[in-house]
């Protein structure tokens, strides 16, 4: 029996597993639930995701990931233990080789505690790589050469955006505005609106199934219950993609604006190949309609969403597992 190298994208919202030669076996939310007084979980991943906002008061849902980085180290261990085993990472002869990938302006710090919680999972060696780099192999860039790539990718904690070349990071920049924030933009829009409160599971619904960044791309409409903040009684309201559009804007330009300033720091050659290469987008963000055709728009260069956006990182751990000598230096 022969140790597995798994490679892992843990994320603010999902924790994708792959494993060398099996392709990936785990996507789950990155969600525990735990028993508020004795602290012990009670269910890890989808499980634990169906009881977010719908929980007695002795249990809590807890995410303990926050903005790419973790929040509760014993909770992180806690979940990556499970889905370790769940994939049957651990057994008695093979302590595998892993790969996490990390947003690209995370503390050494923070990037040691991402490294001891998977150490303490039982791992022989454990390789931290951006994700951003990650990314962009996965979406199927080749960063080896000496010419410019450019990937924009919009998870659930973190956009990280990342000038490429001869297979390192040349200019990036990562900010804590992504799909959670969304979410809560959505949700804050409503309230202010239709004094309807409404809760996360609902609010990404709505981003999912009629969400639009660029005005007058789509035009769905959509029924929203929630609990009316006047009477206090249960209540439904009907919104439009316009409306999301608006609620999303400011998010969206601080994402925009941030893609403008990595390009400004670009070497003119690197920029001049990006002209002609374009932007990749990758992460659960490149999902939402209109996000190519708003960056196109602003940035004034052709931008692609990559084939399978919610897995690129994941698979490119894959590639990396492919051809670990370029990470084990």
């Amino acid at each position: 029996m022969f140790a597995k190298d798994i490679g892992i994208d843990l994320g603010t919202a999902n924790v994708l597993i792959y494993i060398k030669g099996q392709g990936i076996v785990l996507n789950e939310p990155s969600v525990v639930a735990m028993d508020a007084e004795t602290k012990k979980p009670l269910a890890v991943g989808s499980e634990a995701r169906e009881m977010l906002g719908r929980t007695p008061g002795s249990v809590v849902a807890i995410r303990p990931m926050k903005d790419g980085v973790i929040a509760d180290f014993e909770i992180t261990e806690v979940m990556l233990n499970h889905f370790i085993r769940k994939i049957n990472g651990k057994s008695f002869l093979s302590r595998p080789r892993i790969l996490i990938c990390c947003p690209s302006n995370i503390t050494q710090v923070e990037k040691n505690a991402i490294k001891e919680a998977a150490e303490r999972t039982g791992a022989k060696k454990v390789f931290i790589e951006e994700e951003p780099k990650v990314a962009a192999i996965g979406a199927g860039m080749d960063i080896s050469k000496p010419s410019g790539n450019m990937v924009i990718d919009i998870g659930g904690g973190t956009t990280d955006i990342a000038v490429l070349s001869l297979g390192g990071i040349v200019t990036s920049s990562s900010i804590k505005i992504a799909g959670n924030v969304f979410d809560s933009d959505i949700m804050k829009y409503i309230k202010d609106k239709y004094k309807l409160l409404i809760g996360d599971r609902t609010a990404e619904e709505i981003k999912i199934s009629i969400g639009t960044v660029f005005s007058g791309n789509k035009n769905d409409k959509m029924e929203v219950r929630g609990r009316d903040l006047v009477t206090g009684l249960p209540h439904s309201i009907t919104i439009c993609s316009d409306e999301v559009e608006e609620a999303l804007r400011e998010s969206v330009y601080i994402i925009v604006h941030t893609a403008k300033s990595v390009l400004e720091q670009t070497p003119p050659e690197l920029a001049a190949d990006i002209i002609d290469k374009g932007i990749v987008i990758t992460g659960g963000g490149a999902l939402i309609d209109g996000f190519d055709l708003l960056l196109a728009h602003e940035l004034k260069v052709p931008v692609f969403i990559a084939e399978s956006p919610l897995t690129c990182v994941v698979e490119g751990t894959g590639i990396l597992l492919d051809n670990i000598h370029l990470i084990d230096k």
